[in-house]
């Protein structure tokens, strides 16, 4: 991080493009209180990104949220006892992709893990009752909170369903404002055409990914700047609102001097097939959650109906064989 803020002419673009700032808040320490003061200093406005140790899972989810809490209580010590000043808070809902990991290795122990879950409802109510305090506490506090949500919460909402949620542990909460992460690098034959499907009513959108590596002959990897600017114009089609994950890889690809030049305003073309990919998925999305939510009510009526049968089948046949 500190490497990062000494490259030379960042801060300057960074005010040049009126852009906030998300620091990921991995410790307390005086190193980035220094650069957090700097940022204040220079009037870029910085965002807390609260992220948890690695044995806590590192994102927020439904099996950390006691850590997430005194994660918030440390931060706010923390920025009172340094003289921090920040925009807002994020807060980073992802599924603890190390737990899942760990027990993809042992598929009996990831099935029945999985359904367990599929059927406590409760543990995410408990989830959402802990990350709203958490957030109501920040809010009394003066912060605005910024949510960084996963790409399916749209169909999990329009199916009124929290399935996904249940089995990976996401946590639908609102704070001030909302960011969908639409990561296309991940999903490069749809493209743009996710943005486009998922954009409508979000109120505000994350594009990404700009660094890591490229795995040889894999349709993978950091964004070019054809394929940045393109997902930037769509996204800002949608908000005013537009993140970009991140800002290593951004800076390492000379993205800045770029985009203060970039003619937000010019046209992009969508192929007409990532377009369909995109509606398909988006289809099929909710056809499984519905399909999975309601499965074991359809399941049990149908038992019900049967048992039904059987009975009265077997009431005539008792009929019918009783003496006259």
């Amino acid at each position: 991080m500190q490497s990062l803020f000494a490259t030379p002419g960042l801060i300057a673009q960074l005010g040049d493009l009126h852009a906030l700032v998300a620091v990921a808040i991995t410790d307390f320490s005086p190193q980035r209180a220094d650069i957090v003061h700097r940022l204040n200093q220079e009037q870029i406005p910085a965002v807390a990104w609260i992220m948890l140790s690695s044995k806590d899972g590192v994102y927020l989810n439904a099996g950390n949220a006691p850590a997430a809490a005194e994660c918030v209580n440390a931060f706010e010590k923390w920025t009172s006892d340094n003289n921090l000043h920040w925009a807002a808070v994020g807060l980073d809902i992802e599924p603890d992709f190390n737990g899942l990991s760990q027990l993809s290795r042992h598929k009996w122990h990831l099935i029945t893990t999985l359904v367990s879950r599929s059927l406590d409802g409760q543990r995410i109510e408990r989830a959402q009752q802990a990350y709203s305090d958490i957030i109501r506490d920040l809010q009394s506090h003066g912060y605005s909170v910024q949510t960084y949500q996963m790409p399916y919460r749209p169909a999990e909402r329009s199916t009124n369903t929290s399935l996904v949620d249940r089995l990976l542990g996401t946590v639908d909460v609102n704070g001030n404002i909302e960011y969908l992460m639409v990561y296309t690098s991940f999903a490069r034959p749809i493209g743009a055409g996710m943005i486009w499907s998922l954009g409508p009513g979000e109120p505000g959108i994350t594009v990404g990914v700009t660094d890591g590596p490229t795995p040889p002959g894999a349709d993978s990897g950091p964004l070019d700047w054809n394929e940045f600017s393109r997902d930037l114009i769509v996204a800002s089609h949608f908000t005013n609102h537009v993140g970009v994950y991140n800002l290593e890889g951004s800076v390492n690809q000379g993205f800045l001097p770029r985009l203060l030049a970039m003619d937000w305003n010019q046209t992009v073309t969508i192929p007409a097939a990532a377009i369909d990919r995109a509606r398909r998925m988006r289809f099929l999305s909710h056809a499984v959650l519905l399909t999975l939510t309601y499965l074991p009510y359809l399941l049990l009526s149908c038992a019900l109906l049967l048992a039904w049968l059987f009975r009265r089948r077997w009431l005539r046949k008792r009929r019918a064989g009783a003496p006259a």
